[in-house]
């Protein structure tokens, strides 16, 4: 996976260099670049209006008792388009576009739901097997540990070392008395 980011972060610039020279050479300089400007004013507004739409949609979803989960994805989808348009380039652009555009949006959101899915069920194989899911979601000091451990016996979990310190409001060598009237914060 760590691969795969890099050689995106890699490729895609470099492709989008080239797809700007190639447009460039073809249909010249100023104009490439009011074709970039006007694809992003084009993509603001469509943010704009999809992202209205999207929040109608989930406020709908959420009165209604319904879970929200097309809703909360094509507003996931409305925010990668968006951030794809504002990159210089028309691969980008074309990507963003793809997750913007109300008619092809739900393609995306499907491919989008197949991807996490296969990860889901790979990090679940891996753990079944043994190999656990990593510290976010339940190795050694992950906050999911409590959840793990909820079904033991009390005192048969991990033991935590501390030390309790009391702060008394005149300060750490102040005379009982001095400041608060003398009470600590546990007489109160």
């Amino acid at each position: 996976m760590r691969i795969l980011l890099f050689l995106t972060f890699l490729v895609v610039p470099v492709l989008e260099i080239w797809v700007l020279i190639q447009v460039g050479q073809v249909i010249g300089g100023w104009p490439t670049v009011a074709l970039l400007l006007a694809d992003s004013l084009l993509g603001a507004w469509i943010v704009r209006r999809e992202g209205r739409r999207a929040w109608r949609n989930l406020q709908g979803a959420l009165q209604s008792g319904r879970m929200p989960d097309r809703e909360l994805a094509d507003g996931a989808l409305i925010l990668v388009g968006g951030t794809l348009l504002l990159t210089p380039g028309f691969l980008t652009d074309v990507l963003g576009f793809l997750c913007l555009v109300p008619f092809t949006r739900p393609m995306v959101r499907r491919l989008g739901t197949w991807f996490f899915a296969r990860r889901v069920r790979t990090l679940v194989a891996r753990s079944a097997a043994g190999g656990g899911l990593g510290a976010p979601f339940g190795g050694a000091g992950s906050p999911f540990d409590v959840l793990r451990d909820a079904g033991r016996p009390p005192g048969s979990g991990p033991v935590v070392h501390g030390e309790v310190v009391r702060d008394e409001p005149g300060g750490a060598g102040a005379p009982r008395g001095a400041g608060d009237s003398g009470r600590g914060l546990s007489d109160r």
